[in-house]
């Protein structure tokens, strides 16, 4: 999917600092969680250096602090990192996100909590069903090309209500609400038409999700970072009977 509007790239030198002024404000530091043997119930008050280290740099590095989170999400053993009293007046003044996950609006799947990341971590970009638009391309291009995120994660999950409405109308034909038939039109390309019932919308799921990581990922800004290394686009579904992440492969 191609934008026609003006990504942060196209910007004149000025008109980028007032972008990276008016989005950042006075934002944030690294960001981090603890993969130890001990798991505390709440973050602690001490020290606002990162418990595993520091800010992942590279996309294999920051998807491992993600799977590193949820696994500990998934065995109820969360951390709650970065949340003490000297990290928030770090992050009050900078910010340094290591990935951005685009997710659906249900209440069920929050990113921070389902990766058990902390302030400044993640920063999380949320619309029905995964639904691209320009609002949401910006967000993500904002992310990586202002911010210099290296992981952008597309997240699924397990009895999405925006895809299920999609098959539902397509199935049947029915108009559906004002704007919802807007999310409808768009998931409507990855709907699986070679299964049946909730085969089909689980399907459907997982294809919405690949679907939108390679509209993503032929995103020009995007790509360019992509072939030199220094971003991954992938996709994943979460499932709420295990609560846990696992990746989508490509293709």
């Amino acid at each position: 999917m191609s934008s026609n509007a003006q990504t942060p790239s196209a910007t004149s030198p000025s008109r980028r600092v007032l972008l990276r002024t008016a989005l950042a404000g006075t934002a944030t530091a690294g960001s981090v969680l603890g993969l130890g043997s001990a798991f505390p119930a709440s973050a602690s008050e001490g020290s606002a250096e990162p418990v595993d280290g520091p800010r992942p740099r590279t996309p294999d590095e920051a998807l491992r602090r993600l799977e590193g989170g949820n696994r500990r999400w998934a065995a109820r053993r969360q951390q709650h990192p970065r949340e003490s009293r000297s990290v928030r007046v770090q992050v009050a003044r900078e910010q340094h996100p290591f990935a951005i996950v685009l997710g659906c609006i249900d209440s069920r799947v929050p990113p921070e909590l389902v990766f058990d990341q902390g302030l400044g971590d993640l920063l999380t970009v949320r619309a029905a069903g995964e639904v691209l638009d320009e609002a949401v391309l910006g967000s993500v291009a904002y992310g990586v090309l202002e911010l210099d995120v290296p992981l952008v994660l597309v997240l699924g999950h397990q009895s999405c209500g925006a895809v299920g409405a999609a098959v539902h109308a397509d199935e049947t034909g029915a108009r559906l609400p004002a704007h919802i038939q807007y999310l409808a039109d768009r998931i409507r390309p990855s709907i699986d038409h070679g299964q049946y019932g909730e085969a089909r919308i689980a399907a459907t799921i997982d294809a919405h999700a690949r679907r939108t990581r390679d509209l993503l990922a032929a995103e020009p800004d995007l790509a360019r970072r992509i072939a030199t290394g220094r971003l991954a686009v992938a996709a994943a579904r979460y499932d709420l009977a295990d609560q846990k992440v696992r990746m989508l492969a490509t293709g």
